[in-house]
């Protein structure tokens, strides 16, 4: 039996759990996964099971419980240094965390007009108040990161790190909504469009029978 037990949302839908998810994946270990189907009538029960917050993603490794995404990724990075889930330069590090971050707290706008749906090709749509501008900061910090940071790989910091996992979910939205881009952030999501555990989690995604009415534009 696997150490590791990831409990997760509906992979088509939730963005959240794709980026824990990521982190995990990135560190070799063996895990279970449960994925609960979200906004059903035994939803918020089934993940207060294992959530005290009522929401997911959950990382349980043995007798601890650890929900939140980012703070998933940190206890993945400090038990799994190996892995590089931070960069080991201080200064990249620092820029890692920073942009993580922002991700964790912010880009609002984009979130709620464009709902993560992975399976899904919408251009045209999800062009909220404020959107462009979010869109215009999030390929700023990846032109930024990759310059400063991203010469031995094509992620962010050259290898895939956390601050990769967290901006996934915004690579698979925009490649849903068919977003124009510049040079650098477009060879940027084609490169996290290829990375395995995407390939795999979209995959998985496709397959999935669940329909989630206001999750869909």
């Amino acid at each position: 039996m696997a150490d590791f037990t990831i409990i997760l949302g509906n992979k088509n839908y939730s963005s959240w759990s794709f980026r824990a998810w990521l982190a995990l994946k990135a560190t070799g270990a063996e895990f279970e996964e449960e994925v609960i189907p979200l906004d059903e009538t035994g939803t918020r029960d089934a993940i207060l099971r294992h959530s005290p917050s009522g929401r997911v993603p959950v990382l349980k490794h043995g007798a601890r419980t650890i929900w939140d995404s980012l703070a998933i990724c940190e206890y993945l990075a400090e038990l799994f240094p190996e892995a590089g889930l931070w960069p080991a330069d201080p200064a990249a590090r620092a820029m890692a965390r920073s942009v993580s971050a922002e991700m964790h707290a912010g880009f609002a706008a984009l979130r709620t007009s464009m709902p993560f749906n992975i399976r899904s090709s919408l251009p045209g749509k999800g062009k909220g108040d404020g959107v462009q501008g979010e869109v215009n900061r999030i390929a700023a910090i990846w032109r930024s990161c990759r310059e400063a940071h991203g010469a031995e790989g094509p992620y962010l910091f050259g290898n895939f790190t956390i601050a990769d996992a967290m901006y996934a979910p915004i690579v698979g939205r925009l490649i849903t909504y068919k977003i124009e881009l510049d040079e650098a952030s477009a060879a940027y999501c084609a490169a996290i469009a290829v990375y395995p555990a995407y390939a795999e989690w979209a995959a998985e995604a496709r397959n999935e029978p669940w329909i989630m009415p206001r999750e869909e534009i």
